[in-house]
């Protein structure tokens, strides 16, 4: 059985094609600039990279190029070898707790979620839309990213705001990053053989967020009604005093959307280290002496275990503290100054395990009864596996 995950963004459109019987990914890529000038894609396989200019001045027509590709570059005979589509939703509000075959009812909830993501939930629907066009007799599943953050009780998730906000407009906190945190809650649960783990997992990428999980269900999570809410990020705040907003937009005479724009594309570590958004970049920067890029790095490490020491009491106690996403399994630095400022909650990081990149490994102490471990995520993986379970 094959199975292809679509993630489509407002000028962009990731997929990869999995044969799940063996969950094995077949090929992947990624079209960049849809809809702009200067479009093109790259498709990875077999152990090839294929980078091609093409116009693509829609989600259709990128669709229609990557489909084309598929059969062109003998990746698969016909498109008929495609048994299923899973795409990635970022909200699914309240009522999605799983992911479901896509419907015209669900896509009209999807689409009546829209201003809860305004960003990203208009350009999922384009992939949508796109797929069923070129393939319209081909089951799809929508993966939503909110879904595994629904297991949140409610005095977990409800705000200390006005109530008839949550009860008219569905104030609360959803989460994201679902898909990763379900992923490499299921790995490690798999890694060391146990249903009744307490877990934190650290997704830290230039979205970055932090969920406790307990025996698989999430309890709590850092993001909240967006994505803003939580950690520092690569260009996001995080968490912030709500006043601030008011008070710039009085001292600046900014809207309230300029200023949650310079929250959400111009705060977090590009900020503060004035370097870049990339941790790799702000480290050299800080080993050439750059002050405020060692600030970015140690605000991002407090925000970090601020989160990992709530979400330890909460959980009471830890089994397992997981690290993923871009910065988590490439940043051996970031981690072990981490893991260095949580010693006091015997969380002990084995210095000597810990200089690598991007591989599933365990970086405790040996002997220690809270183990760390590195665990790459594939929410593309994730996609399919919801895919195929849903589809038969």
């Amino acid at each position: 059985m094959k199975i292809m995950s679509v993630n489509a963004g407002s000028s962009s459109l990731k997929f990869s094609l999995f044969e799940m019987s063996t969950e094995t990914l077949i090929a992947s890529g990624y079209f960049e600039r849809v809809g702009m000038e200067g479009s093109f894609y790259t498709i990875k396989y077999n152990g090839e990279k294929i980078k091609e200019e093409v116009e693509t001045e829609n989600h259709t027509k990128a669709v229609e190029v990557m489909l084309d590709r598929l059969v062109s570059l003998n990746i698969i005979e016909s498109l008929d070898e495609i048994d299923g589509v899973g795409h990635r939703v970022v909200h699914g509000a309240d009522k999605y707790s799983k992911s479901v075959i896509i419907t015209d009812k669900v896509m009209e909830d999807i689409r009546s979620y829209v201003e809860l993501a305004p960003l990203h939930n208009p350009a999922n629907i384009l992939g949508i839309e796109a797929v069923k066009n070129a393939l319209p007799n081909i089951p799809m599943v929508a993966v939503f990213d909110t879904a595994f953050h629904q297991t949140l009780s409610k005095k977990e998730y409800i705000y200390p705001v006005p109530y008839e906000w949550y009860t008219k407009h569905g104030v609360r906190k959803y989460g994201f990053h679902g898909a990763s945190h379900c992923y490499v809650s299921k790995k490690i649960t798999e890694v060391l053989g146990r249903n009744d783990l307490r877990v934190i997992v650290c997704h830290l990428g230039s979205g970055a967020s932090i969920s406790a999980i307990k025996e698989g269900k999430c309890i709590d999570t850092s993001m909240g009604f967006t994505p803003l809410a939580g950690i520092m990020m690569g260009t996001r705040s995080g968490d912030i005093d709500p006043s601030i907003i008011t008070y710039i937009m009085e001292k600046e005479g900014m809207s309230a959307i300029e200023v949650m724009n310079d929250l959400n594309k111009k705060s977090g570590l590009l900020a503060l280290s004035g370097v870049s958004n990339d941790c790799r970049d702000i480290e050299e920067a800080e080993r050439s002496g750059n002050e405020r890029a060692k600030l970015a790095l140690d605000k991002f490490v407090d925000t970090v275990v601020n989160y990992v020491s709530q979400y330890y009491v909460k959980l009471g106690g830890l089994d397992c503290l997981c690290f993923t996403a871009g910065i988590g399994e490439n940043g051996p630095d970031i981690r072990e100054k981490i893991c260095h400022k949580l010693e006091c909650l015997g969380i002990h990081m084995d210095v000597s395990k810990n200089n690598f990149r991007g591989e599933l490994r365990e970086i405790s102490k040996d002997g220690e009864d809270i183990k760390i471990y590195v665990v790459p995520t594939n929410e593309e993986l994730m996609i399919a596996q919801d895919t195929k379970e849903l589809i038969g």
